[in-house]
């Protein structure tokens, strides 16, 4: 998110919202030119619908597909970077308005549903943190991970975080995390625990992806929020093996919270999980989302937020993912508001 790159003179875009989308950076991280790794496996048509199976490949063809060494070789999705002029039509634009607002109903909690792990590991004791290396241990390390899918013939990444879900199979990230520019990603895993390469809890291929309505039909950075239902592996579903954190929409602002991800663009490079914690502020700017001071880099894009969060235990209610960055506020992190559409496309997620 924090990545500036402003001398590739090919990724200017222009289109609607100049004022404001010019100040825009994305958490998913470098320039779209610059990825620069060989085209992927299948990649699947992209559709207008608000959800579509994620990839034509069977769940563990594409669980195949991603090997240690493409997962390490991916490369952080751009959305918007400094130097642009403009957004792409309907790519990450902000409201037209300086103050919009989001549809705010009353306040819902959804409680973790985590396995018993025994004695908690010492905690990092570290609040607030602008960015460094989790070391606490708990759910967040099992139920946080790296996303990985095929966007415009490369392979790329975000991060993502299971949660607890009616089908144990859901999975909470970025809009842009599983659209982009009016494409949807394929090839589309969820890495828990990802580290090095590795995958300890394996490769969880999604069966559908989705959106909510803003961020499909117009890419509004204020809705940026994206849902993954994935396959079971060996006949297990997700939450069965990693937990699932709780989730809270419509709790307000100005609180204090917790992010997570896995940054890949220095002086980070994706192999291991960072955090950021903080008292939050609401976007003074553009968008309707809460800021964190946070340093996190590219990559780090549909990683949660927690409120309510325990370092002891590693467990939180998640209230955003990883979403933006202003180029004129450096070492700022902004992350969209949870409220009713955030809440219906969680609906959504876990009934399918």
């Amino acid at each position: 998110m924090r990545r500036i790159v402003s001398t590739l003179s090919g990724a200017r875009r222009r289109g609607a919202s100049r004022a404001v989308a010019g100040a825009l950076t994305a958490a998913g991280a470098l320039l779209i030119s610059a990825l620069q790794t060989g085209p992927a496996g299948a990649v699947g048509t992209p559709s207008d619908a608000s959800a579509r199976p994620s990839s034509p490949a069977s769940p563990a063809a594409v669980a195949d597909y991603w090997t240690a060494e493409r997962m390490r070789e991916a490369t952080p999705l751009d959305l918007l970077s400094a130097g642009t002029k403009a957004a792409p039509k309907g790519s990450g634009k902000a409201a037209d308005t300086a103050t919009p607002s989001v549809r705010r109903g009353p306040e819902r909690t959804v409680r973790p549903t985590l396995p018993s792990t025994g004695t908690a590991a010492p905690a990092p004791r570290s609040f607030p943190q602008a960015g460094g290396a989790w070391t606490g241990g708990g759910a967040v390390t099992s139920t946080a991970g790296r996303v990985f899918f095929t966007y415009q013939g490369r392979t790329a990444s975000c991060s993502g975080n299971a949660v607890t879900s009616a089908n144990k199979s859901t999975v909470m990230t970025a809009g842009h995390c599983v659209k982009l520019n009016g494409a949807w990603h394929t090839d589309w895993v969820f890495v828990p625990g990802y580290h090095d390469g590795q995958a300890p809890y394996g490769k969880w291929a999604a069966s559908k992806t989705l959106a909510t309505p803003q961020w499909t039909a117009s890419e509004d950075i204020n809705y940026d929020v994206g849902a993954a239902v994935v396959a079971p592996v060996g006949g297990q579903r997700l939450t069965d093996a990693v937990g699932g954190q709780g989730l809270a929409f419509n709790t307000g602002y100005n609180k204090p919270m917790y992010a997570f991800g896995y940054p890949a663009a220095a002086p980070y490079d994706g192999s291991k999980l960072i955090y950021c914690s903080g008292n939050t502020f609401k976007d003074p700017l553009f968008s309707t989302d809460h800021g964190m001071s946070c340093n996190m880099t590219g990559g780090s894009s549909g990683g949660p937020w927690f409120t309510q969060f325990d370092e002891a235990t590693g467990a939180g209610l998640q209230s955003s993912v990883n979403s933006f960055g202003y180029t004129f506020l450096p070492n700022r992190m902004f992350g969209p508001y949870f409220g009713d559409d955030a809440e219906n496309l969680y609906d959504e997620a876990q009934s399918s």
